[in-house]
């Protein structure tokens, strides 16, 4: 980024934050670090407009009938099935599809020691707590017309006494106490498209959305939607390489009233006012895309690979008026800058921009965004293991709303303890009927069309993610965070979580940030993954994530945060059964290699002195004789209406008070 205008504005931080890091000094004994100040911008901004894409509202959509139908599986899409590469060659004219949300990385089996939380099996915290959307409900939602999904990448928004729960690939918003408001409606719909399927002879394919995250921003009082979205060919479901980020905003402070559509393409191959990055094959894919916002700006990073070809570029950091978006204006512009190169010679990966609570937002050089990453994964050339944390400031942030905006990147590398891309998670011993169907020729071409010629499957694990930093929050002056990485506990390698409060400090000359504390936090016997870090505006959060081990089915759980350190390990909900989906067989996987799928992210959203969490967990449980049932009240591979034929994922939802 060439040097643009600083603003002589010094950040101080708030006598709180600077307390409280005084006091994680002393109770913790840990020292401070602190990484050289970088006193030039980075990365090379580009503006460009946008223009509205209409106006859309939450609609309840009819739920379709339980019965299995073919194609079940989008294969492109998840680039999971018995036949992907022949589907891939055929569908794609000879280009590669590597599926979204594609990790390079290889597991590390070395994991650093650590001591196993203590368990607290009560519910003190605990306040509300229910079923969230589930698999069922996905599959179902507009009349059918869907893909069964896995996984079921999850965003969570507060506001106004109702809740906004966003997964691949429905929404449904709850009041209060849990109860749906206005029924499940599928993105697709939301946004204006086509279905995803409709099974007529020929088919006919819609657009793909996946990877959602929102967030309600009680400083404009509005709700902020965005999801990426891949375009398909109609006819064949071939992927065309065109790829945007969907913007949806609300025009009032009701998430059930309208909102307003953007689309912010992000093929990146000089098409559509895009950036030409010259990607690998030629389209680039915005993956991955996660928000943030400040007092002013508005913030979505993405992670960008070749869309046909192989390797990885950058983090992309896209950059909007929070207030044009909040007026819902015709056109608004935006400011993308390129990772590329920007850490130490290495691109950014999952640069995650910050959330903050209620409107605790930094002043600092004129508005102040902070993100934060890391670099053991193979996209950040890394080794599988690392003892980086990168600090990333966006400052002067207020000219966001002038039609020259002239923000400033600049990132620093602090040294935390090690954190390595974990193994997969084991799961307790249970009922698996999917996989247990497929071990049972009749009953494979019963659902399949034709035997397993991969069988015997086993029950699978479970994806414990790659290392790539989680939800971020700025609350206190202080950035808190987690990832999940490979730790020893008892002499027994397991998936954990490595957590971290840095504080930062945007000044004239450059950011300069100091890790206040990072620990590792894990459990005897169970694996904890995908962390997500919500921390209320005195300081004080809760860490969500999900517990699943050979005692343990897999669950919602959860601890408190704060300076002093993380709290006792409790359950929100625990799972009622195995993980039971396709992507864990071998038949589903490509050339008999399954890939096991397990979110991709959770939230936490803190209110007040509540924070509110979403996991995803196994909600259901039954026989291979209970899946094979076929009556009025329990249709063939429902299980009771609780489940589909080829997953059975859930989600679950709650409140925790941490008065």
């Amino acid at each position: 980024m060439p040097n643009t205008r600083q603003h002589p504005l010094l950040l101080v931080l708030s006598s709180f934050a600077m307390l409280l890091t005084i006091i994680a000094t002393l109770f913790t004994g840990q020292s401070v670090h602190a990484a050289s100040t970088i006193a030039h911008d980075l990365g090379n901004p580009v503006t460009r407009q946008i223009s509205s894409g209409g106006t859309t509202q939450i609609v309840s959509t009819p739920l379709g009938t339980d019965k299995f139908q073919k194609p079940e599986i989008d294969q492109i899409f998840t680039g999971l099935s018995a036949d992907a590469a022949t589907a891939n060659a055929t569908r794609q004219g000879g280009k590669k599809w590597h599926g979204v949300n594609r990790s390079f990385s290889r597991h590390n089996s070395n994991g650093p020691s650590a001591t196993g939380a203590t368990w607290d099996r009560t519910t003190t915290y605990l306040k509300t707590s229910f079923d969230g959307l589930t698999l069922r409900q996905q599959r179902l939602a507009n009349n059918g017309n869907q893909f069964t999904v896995e996984p079921p990448d999850q965003g969570l928004c507060v506001g106004g006494g109702k809740e906004l729960e966003v997964v691949n690939d429905v929404l449904n918003v709850y009041d209060a106490s849990g109860k749906s408001v206005l029924g499940v409606t599928d993105l697709n719909t939301f946004f204006g498209y086509p279905a995803e399927i409709q099974r007529t002879s020929p088919p006919v394919f819609g657009p793909e959305p996946t990877d959602p995250s929102c967030t309600f921003d009680r400083a404009t009082n509005r709700w902020f939607l965005i999801v990426l979205t891949l375009e398909v060919d109609s006819a064949s479901g071939a992927l065309t390489g065109v790829n945007h980020i969907d913007i949806a905003v609300s025009q009032t402070a009701d998430p059930t009233g309208k909102w307003t559509i953007y689309h912010l393409p992000t093929q990146d191959d000089g098409t559509q006012g895009t950036p030409n990055h010259n990607c690998d094959g030629g389209p680039c894919l915005g993956d991955y895309p996660h928000l943030g916002v400040d007092a002013r700006g508005f913030y979505i990073t993405t992670n960008e690979y070749p869309f046909f070809g192989d390797g990885f570029h950058a983090a992309q950091i896209y950059a909007f008026s929070k207030q044009a978006l909040a007026a819902n204006q015709a056109t608004i512009q935006v400011t993308q800058i390129d990772t590329i190169g920007l850490v130490n010679g290495n691109p950014g990966f999952t640069v995650w921009p910050a959330l903050s609570p209620d409107s605790q937002f930094s002043s600092a050089r004129n508005g102040t965004e902070y993100f934060l990453s890391s670099d053991a994964a193979e996209e950040a050339n890394g080794t599988g293991t690392s003892k980086d944390l990168i600090v990333w400031s966006l400052s002067n942030t207020n000219s966001l709303n002038s039609s020259t905006p002239k923000i400033a990147l600049n990132n620093q590398v602090l040294s935390v303890q090690s954190y390595s891309i974990p193994d997969h998670s084991t799961q307790k011993a249970g009922d698996f009927p999917l996989g247990q169907c497929l071990n049972d020729t009749a009953c494979a071409t019963a659902l399949n069309g034709e035997p397993d010629q991969y069988a015997p499957e086993t029950e699978g694990p479970l994806d414990s993610n790659d290392s790539r930093i989680q939800q971020v929050m700025y609350s206190a002056g202080l950035l808190w965070s987690a990832l999940d990485t490979s730790v020893t506990v008892n002499g027994t390698t397991l998936a954990g979580i490595e957590w971290f409060i840095v504080a930062p400090s945007s000044l004239p000359s450059g950011l300069t940030a100091k890790l206040v504390k990072n620990g590792y936090y894990a459990a005897a016997n169970a694996n904890l993954i995908y962390p997500a870090v919500g921390v209320t505006t005195s300081g004080k959060g809760v860490m969500a994530f999900t517990l699943t081990g050979s005692n343990d089915f897999p669950s919602a759980a959860y601890a408190t945060i704060d300076v002093h350190g993380v709290g006792p390990l409790h359950i929100a909900a625990a799972g009622k059964g195995p993980q039971d989906g396709f992507s864990e067989y071998k038949y589903y996987g490509t050339d008999g290699v399954a890939r096991p799928r397990w979110g991709d992210y959770g939230a936490a959203v803190p209110v007040g002195n509540d924070v509110w969490i979403a996991s995803e967990y196994s909600g259901q449980t039954c026989t291979l004789a209970q899946y094979l049932t076929n009556t009025t009240q329990s249709p063939l591979y429902t299980c009771n209406q609780t489940r589909v034929a080829l997953g059975n994922w859930y989600t679950r939802v709650s409140r925790v008070s941490i008065v």
